[in-house]
């Protein structure tokens, strides 16, 4: 099966790209290779140098989605049956820096595609969403919960479901929408929570947990990858949204804490609680779990330490080489 990844050098997007191959799909990628404005350009050399070491040589497409000429002969010289669309401004902090870009990227992009979509006949568009579309949500948080979102980052996304559902309605093209949180792992960038946290702590800092009680659903990224495509494949998610995260929330300050103790150094200190920021808790995966068999397999414990010691092992290493 032919299947299109859009970011697919990118760090959920190079995992997802590795599930496909493990289970023999014919995959083509599509990357601009974006620092986002805020990435550094050595950092980002770095971690694209890395994650192509775990994929095979692919067709590759570097260009920018906003052009909607060049993604019409992309996709019309792969034929895709499916698209998994993961291209976009990563998080609120990107968006918030640049939100004129990200518009280009996340609405005027995701047409391109869509339009691409329904005039070379793609069977299905998986689009990944966030779940920052809820805004504030508490623990088993479902996908039939009501979405206020929070900052421009969770609104794009919103409006992104809602392209993506008024395309397949009026084209007869099936949707499938993912909604992870919190992800995590090798091969990130070191402007996540958890990487900051890692990188203070080696250098013996202070760790600030904005609000005591503020928790994340940390998904480790093998498992966010597993769970895209597990839906992107199953016959049983035709036009369905689903919530693929670990399933449990953690708080920052328990995270802060597995840190400090593996890493044998740190100190943190609790703030006030940062209200530009939505309070989250747990998402309920009972409807992937149903649907396509989707069962994390990773807890926050094991998942901190694998990524501590890819970032002690390799990151560090590979950026002193650059």
């Amino acid at each position: 099966m032919k299947v299109m990844v859009t970011g697919g050098l990118g760090f959920i997007g190079h995992h997802v790209v590795q599930e496909l191959v493990a289970q023999s799909m014919d995959v083509t990628m599509l990357d601009n290779k974006t620092n986002y404005g805020v990435i550094p350009p050595a950092e980002l050399e770095t971690l694209i140098n890395l994650r192509c070491q775990t994929i095979p040589d692919l067709p590759l497409y570097t260009t920018e989605i906003q052009s909607r000429s060049t993604v019409d002969y992309v996709v019309g010289k792969c034929q895709p049956e499916i698209i998994i669309h993961l291209a976009s401004f990563p998080r609120q902090k990107t968006v918030e820096a640049h939100p004129d870009v990200a518009a280009r990227t996340m609405i005027e992009g995701l047409i391109n595609l869509l339009e691409a979509a329904r005039s070379h006949k793609v069977r299905r568009f998986v689009f990944v969403s966030s779940s920052m579309v809820y805004g504030d949500f508490d623990d088993h948080c479902s996908e039939s919960q009501e979405c206020r979102p929070q900052g421009q980052y969770g609104i794009m996304k919103l409006a992104g479901e809602m392209l993506v559902q008024d395309y397949a309605r009026k084209s007869g093209m099936e949707y499938t929408i993912i909604r992870p949180s919190a992800v995590y792992g090798p091969r990130d960038t070191e402007d996540r929570v958890l990487a900051k946290f890692m990188a203070l702590a080696r250098r013996g800092g202070t760790l600030a947990i904005n609000g005591r009680d503020e928790a994340l659903d940390f998904t480790y990224v093998t498992d966010a990858a597993a769970g895209i495509v597990g839906a992107a494949l199953s016959k049983n998610t035709v036009d369905r949204t689903y919530n693929v995260t670990r399933g449990e929330s953690v708080t920052l300050l328990r995270a802060a804490k597995i840190i400090t103790d593996l890493v044998g150094q740190g100190s943190i200190e609790v703030r006030p609680r940062d209200a530009s920021y939505p309070s989250r808790g747990s998402l309920n995966i009972a409807a992937a779990r149903r649907d396509f068999g989707y069962e994390p397999k990773v807890n926050i414990q094991q998942g901190i330490e694998n990524y501590y010691h890819w970032l002690d092992h390799t990151f560090y290493r590979s950026k002193e080489t650059v």
